[in-house]
């Protein structure tokens, strides 16, 4: 970082610092600090993951027990769940607003939103991000994107009920279906409001990284969650703006009398004069985002569990160079996959051959970071918290989620599975659970961070973890086999079709399993909310880490340090030297050396 930049960041951190008092509005509303714009993101986060938690219980409910009456239906669902029995339109539009909610809402907002804000300028030297007023719209952007999702749902002709990738013709024309009116037209304005606010957050977040870092934090000095949420920057910034395209088209085809994806349509025998659009053009257009969106999702929380496994391993990070390669890959990769979503959609078998071999070859770099972290932990000194059990739990899920990935990226395989609960449960393993437990690792791991050195419980997080753990299995893993007996997704009820008769039992089991995971969520929040307010408060630096946000004050303050940032003078994951000879490396009696500690210190010192 320029000698001048410096003396920018000193003298923004003289006019935020200690001149001026904070109003409540200018601190917990419209605040410019990445800090309390980071606890905002995992707020709004968390409360749009209790709707679409619910959500999932309503359709569970319908699918394990179809012929049965629940009252709660009538009361939530009002005239969509008359006499306690859903209407089958709302059961789509239930699962289409979950997918929504959970990919877009949660995953993306929690783990993008929230630590990347919270940890970028923490972890690299900065007094805050780039741009902090563009932190705030970004923010203020979101929020209004879920406000207008959540206002869907009470729309009179019911909500968006296309799917969470939302087809056209079932998009594309109002007169489609109950959910195709003014709940979709609301559907696509809240995700366009969405993207621009993700597009805000990702360009701030790659001029931080780029621009704001310390001295001596170099581009191979930096933690690996920097990297991983610095390159998840980057996919978003190229892939978002096809989905705006795409929504934009969509609207003007809804409103508009446009022709973009649609052509030769009939309804109710009744011929639509559109002409020369194409369905699979959205397709296209759609998963050339949704595709690397997966990524989006996941690479935050890779960034997330290599910390955190370093740090309770007290060991070094395996590879860390392959592991930096393997992001980049990742991401170029995720670019050029998308054509497997479509393998069905009449694609040519040489193009379903092309997209085969690039979806096989993603396999390669995910392959590497989950042997490094085996490594990582093999023979480590660990601590077994709460933050390091989710990170573990991350690589199995991952893992096991990835292998059924082999199966659906293959074009001749995919045919037998496309559609079915097997598809279902491959993602909801790799990118849904996976991802949670990114955000849940994290939670734990920064809770000190976000709110003034109080830690969460740590007997309540074991009961969170292993319920959750055994509750996600339970619930993902008989799906597979009710997809590989061709159950497919999205049906509301399979009661009409015999075959599928033996399989309802597996239904019931996956519900059951589906309560009691919820549940445990339930022991997060009242963790989380309790410990905000009345956590124990712990050491600066409770899980001795070498990165530099442990550093800085527990106090919050805009500018992160009270003082001078702290310079770097060595790579982030210098743990468990302590009887090495080399006794520059080491502090007595530490088994690590944080990053703004200098190589050599005198005698001293170190016993100082």
């Amino acid at each position: 970082m320029s000698a001048h930049a410096n003396e920018l960041a000193v003298d923004h951190h003289d006019d935020h610092g200690h001149h001026h008092k904070e109003t409540f509005i200018t601190k917990y509303i419209f605040s410019q600090d990445h800090k309390m714009i980071s606890k905002q993101y995992l707020i709004t986060g968390l409360f749009m993951g209790i709707i679409g938690i619910s959500m999932s219980i309503l359709f569970r409910m319908q699918l394990a027990w179809p012929d049965h009456q629940f009252t709660i239906y009538e009361v939530l669902l009002g005239k969509w769940g008359e006499d306690g029995v859903m209407d089958p339109s709302m059961y789509l539009a239930l699962v289409t607003i979950h997918g929504t909610i959970m990919v877009f809402f949660v995953l993306t907002a929690g783990l993008s939103g929230t630590f990347s804000n919270l940890l970028i300028p923490l972890q690299i030297g900065a007094r805050d991000m780039a741009s902090g007023f563009l932190n705030m719209v970004s923010y203020w952007l979101f929020f209004l994107s879920s406000l207008i999702m959540v206002m869907s749902l009470f729309v009179e002709a019911g909500p968006a009920s296309a799917g969470w990738t939302v087809y056209p013709p079932l998009s594309a024309l109002p007169q489609a279906m109950p959910g195709s009116g003014a709940g979709m037209t609301l559907w696509l304005v809240s995700m366009a409001i969405f993207i621009a606010s993700s597009l805000m957050g990702s360009l701030n977040y790659v001029v931080t990284v780029i621009n704001l870092r310390t001295k001596g934090m170099s581009m191979t000095r930096l933690p690996l969650t920097i990297w991983a949420f610095f390159v998840t920057a980057i996919i978003g910034i190229v892939s978002f703006p096809v989905l705006l395209s795409a929504a934009l088209m969509l609207i003007m085809d809804r409103s508009f009398g446009t022709s973009f994806f649609l052509s030769d349509i009939y309804i109710a025998g009744e011929v639509l004069h559109n002409q020369g659009g194409s369905p699979v053009l959205f397709e296209h257009l759609f998963w050339f985002l949704g595709h690397p969106e997966v990524y989006i999702v996941i690479l935050p929380a890779m960034g997330m569990v290599s910390e955190i496994m370093a740090t309770n391993a007290r060991k070094p990070i395996f590879g860390y160079r392959a592991m930096v390669a393997s992001i980049l890959a990742i991401a170029f990769l995720s670019t050029i996959v998308w054509g497997h979503h479509m393998f069905l959609s009449g694609m040519n078998p040489f193009l379903g051959s092309v997209f085969t071999f690039t979806t096989l070859l993603i396999a390669i770099p995910s392959a590497v970071k989950s042997f490094n972290w085996i490594t990582t932990l093999w023979k480590g000194n660990l601590q077994m918290n709460v933050g390091m059990l989710f990170s573990i739990g991350f690589v199995s899920t991952f893992i096991t989620g990835g292998l059924t990935g082999i199966i659906l990226g293959d074009s001749a395989l995919d045919i037998n599975v496309h559609d079915t609960y097997f598809v279902v449960a491959h993602f909801h393993l790799v990118m849904g659970i996976s991802a949670l437990y990114g955000l849940f690792a994290g939670v734990y791991h920064w809770f000190p961070k976000m709110f003034e050195g109080k830690l969460m419980n740590k007997n309540l997080g074991y009961v969170h973890f292993w319920i959750t753990a055994i509750g996600a299995y339970g619930v993902f893993f008989p799906m597979h086999f009710i997809g590989m007996a061709g159950l497919p997704r999205r049906y509301y009820t399979n009661t009409a079709f015999p075959y599928f008769d033996d399989l309802t039992d597996v239904n019931v089991v996956i519900s059951i399993f589906a309560f009691i995971t919820a549940a445990a969520q339930l022991v997060f929040l009242y963790n989380f909310i309790h410990s905000m307010f009345y956590g124990k408060v712990g050491p600066k630096n409770p899980w001795k880490s070498n990165t530099l946000e442990w550093t800085a004050e527990v106090k919050h303050i805009h500018g992160n340090w009270d003082g001078p940032i702290p310079e770097v003078h060595r790579w982030a994951y210098d743990y468990s030297k302590l009887n090495s000879d080399e006794s520059d490396y080491v502090i007595a009696g530490q088994d690590y050396a944080p990053q703004h500690i200098p190589l050599q210190e005198n005698e001293e010192e170190m016993h100082h």
